[in-house]
């Protein structure tokens, strides 16, 4: 076996684990999450995004690479008014609704039909607050924020896909010896905490429908179209349903949905891992054991990030999403005959919008389609 497998997979995997754990510690905290509890969500997560990843992988013999949904933890990171229980129950309907797709081709037929545009109009106005963020933490921090930004843009020209894991390895090292960090905690093995669903329509329309929206529409189909670029063809509705269902079984440990990886998939499914593409699924098993390693220690994880800068934290997630920003703008700008709905779509979305107790995201989409009809029927 060549080494470039194990290698791949592992930096594929702290790629996608380094560079967004910020953005699942902003989500629980906005939750109200104990740390007991964002602990268990973090352990959930990397648990699922580890079967899944070594199960599916071995079953196809692909390079079927799971991860957490990064825009979907930046939603309910931007959302507020909602506690970790209605939370709870709104990943239970966002993972219900994608078994529900894998099950009905018709309604994922219809899920694939909404706009690009407005799909990344929704997606571009959730991340933004994350950029504008990580710009703020400027004035309150300067001496430790200013080199870490210059870090993070000279490595993108080095290796972007380590160039968020540097800010935060960087940051943290350099926070503890300026002495913006009292102490580190002492290591702990994770633990489950189960914490009770609790459904209102308010946090299904407003939380569970987004996060389910916004997992199919930027992770899930980015996924598929990642795994076909390097050649492989899966049968989508089992891999969907199977990310599902994981999805409603660890989210009453506090885990939001997982899915099918983009980012990190393309780093295990290129020629650069074996230029045998039936020998590439091994790096699933490889990648599945770091999440494993991932959610053993789960819990000191996320008690190292609650002793450091909250600035260091926002900073963090704020550069870790900017690729993501310039991804979903760009999409979502290119067509002109979709550009005022989607630019609708965004403006809703990034405003914070709470009408009926549901959350901009879900009104920003409904602006959007309906902006987007209207001009239909003006052209006809």
């Amino acid at each position: 076996m060549r080494i470039s497998i194990p290698v791949s997979a592992f930096v594929a995997a702290i790629v996608g684990f380094g560079g967004t754990l910020a953005i699942i510690i902003a989500a629980a905290t906005a939750a109200g999450a104990s740390q007991d509890q964002t602990a268990s969500w973090v352990t959930a997560i990397c648990l699922a995004t580890a079967i899944e990843t070594g199960l599916l992988s071995w079953q196809a013999k692909m390079p079927i690479i799971a991860a957490w949904s990064t825009p979907g933890a930046a939603l309910i990171a931007a959302s507020s008014g909602f506690s970790i229980h209605e939370a709870v129950g709104a990943f239970l309907v966002a993972g219900v609704l994608l078994v529900a797709t894998a099950l009905f081709k018709p309604l994922m037929r219809l899920i694939a039909r909404i706009p690009a545009s407005v799909a990344s109009g929704m997606l571009a106005g959730i991340v933004v607050t994350f950029a504008t963020g990580a710009a703020k933490t400027v004035s309150a921090d300067p001496y430790l924020i200013l080199p870490l930004i210059a870090a993070f843009f000279i490595m993108r020209l080095v290796n972007p896909s380590l160039s968020v894991l540097v800010v935060l390895v960087g940051g943290g090292i350099a926070a503890f010896l300026s002495g913006r960090v009292g102490g580190l905690p002492s290591p702990e093995l994770s633990t489950l905490t189960l914490i009770a669903p609790q459904f209102s329509a308010a946090a299904i329309i407003g939380l569970g429908v987004p996060l389910y929206l916004v997992t199919m529409a930027s992770q899930n189909l980015s996924g598929l179209a990642v795994l076909k670029a390097d050649g492989y063809s899966p049968e989508p509705g089992p891999l969907i349903g199977i990310t599902g269902l994981f999805s409603v079984l660890t989210a009453p440990f506090g885990a939001s949905t997982t899915n099918l990886a983009a980012i990190s998939a393309a780093i295990c499914t290129g020629p650069d891992v074996h230029p045998d593409p039936k020998e590439r699924w091994k790096t699933g098993p490889f990648y599945a054991l770091s999440y494993l390693v991932f959610a053993l220690f789960g819990a000191s994880l996320v008690a190292i990030f609650a002793v450091l800068p909250p600035s260091l934290i926002v900073l963090v997630a704020g550069l870790a999403l900017l690729g993501a920003l310039a991804n979903a703008l760009t999409i979502a700008l290119k067509d002109e005959r979709e550009r005022m709905a989607a630019t609708v779509t965004f403006a809703v979305t990034a405003s914070g919008l709470t009408l009926f107790g549901v959350g901009s995201a879900f009104w920003g989409l409904v602006g959007g389609l309906i902006v987007l009809f209207l001009d239909l029927m003006k052209k006809r």
